[in-house]
């Protein structure tokens, strides 16, 4: 009778443990989205595109600024193994020319597939998921004005464990958050925007903040600048602190951003010059609102 009672109790919790577990590899996604009252704009459209630097990654070849051909193929080398940019051009079985805006916002938002696959945060998702609905519509309408291409996205080459996407269901419960990084002033209408900007769409803390032992952005030390994700060189701090822009006015960071010209002449060099050209795009606001939120980020000891 003892033998039989332990047998049940082990059974039971060997059922809820599976059924934890289910529920913890599980995509979250939204179901459906009410799109009735988002008409689209092209223009922010393709606003978004150049604030999100989506040609730095994902173009494979430009004329000029102007991308082409989004067909992905750029590697990312990491202590994770290696990462490809997939192709999102609109061509309907190899890129996202098939994807609904809801399958869109689901990919931008939570990291999910089409096909309910998890996505590896090495699409910055863990940024994008703070972007708005408005900006995410109009942003794959834009995308769905840009020419088709075939090329096949390249899989992965990742080490164990790490090539499981399963584990990204817990990492997304604990790690994926959609508020914002700073409380700010938010009666501040240009903090606000150059917030939205920097933390959602422009995913600058994506290089330049740290990571965790998770391979999660450590928010403790916000913009603080870090090894570099890919092993090689430090990318820098760009809070007001004195090792970062303590020594920069607002004006200057604009212009930087505007030109690739710092203060004393130095000119942008490295992965910064894609992004720096992506954001010179954007309007003198915009580049004016970053500037300032990058002024009212304090320096962690």
């Amino acid at each position: 009778m003892p033998f039989k009672r332990n047998v049940r109790w082990w059974l039971t919790g060997l059922a809820i443990s599976c059924v934890l577990f289910w529920w913890l590899i599980q995509p979250l996604t939204l179901d459906s989205l009410n799109l009735a009252d988002e008409s689209v704009n092209l223009v922010n459209g393709e606003h978004m595109f150049y604030a999100g630097g989506c040609a730095a990654c994902h173009a494979s070849t430009s004329d000029g600024n102007q991308p082409l051909l989004l067909t992905g193929g750029q590697a990312l080398k990491t202590r994770f193994g290696v990462f490809y940019a997939p192709n999102i051009s609109t061509n309907p079985e190899n890129g996202i020319g098939n994807w609904s805006t809801l399958e869109f916002i689901n990919a931008m938002r939570y990291g999910v597939s089409p096909q309910g696959q998890h996505y590896y945060p090495s699409f910055p998702y863990t940024s994008y998921t703070r972007m708005s609905t408005r900006d995410l519509v109009d942003l794959k309408a834009y995308l769905d004005t840009l020419p088709a291409d075939s090329s096949q996205s390249l899989q992965h080459d990742l080490k164990f464990p790490y090539n499981h996407r399963w584990l990204l269901g817990p990492w997304k419960r604990l790690l994926l958050d959609p508020s914002p990084v700073l409380e700010l002033d938010r009666e501040d209408a240009e903090l606000e925007r150059g917030r939205y900007l920097v933390e959602g769409p422009g995913h600058c803390g994506e290089c330049h903040t740290p990571r965790n032992m998770f391979g999660a952005m450590d928010l403790n030390a916000w913009l603080s600048g870090g090894p570099s994700p890919e092993g090689k060189g430090r990318i820098p701090d760009i809070t007001s602190g004195p090792d970062g822009l303590g020594d920069w006015s607002k004006a200057d960071i604009s212009y930087f951003l505007e030109t690739g010209i710092d203060a004393e002449f130095d000119v942008v060099g490295g992965s910064m010059v894609e992004v720096q050209e992506n954001i010179s795009r954007l309007s003198e606001a915009d580049r004016n609102a970053i500037a300032t939120y990058l002024k009212s980020v304090n320096s962690k000891p």
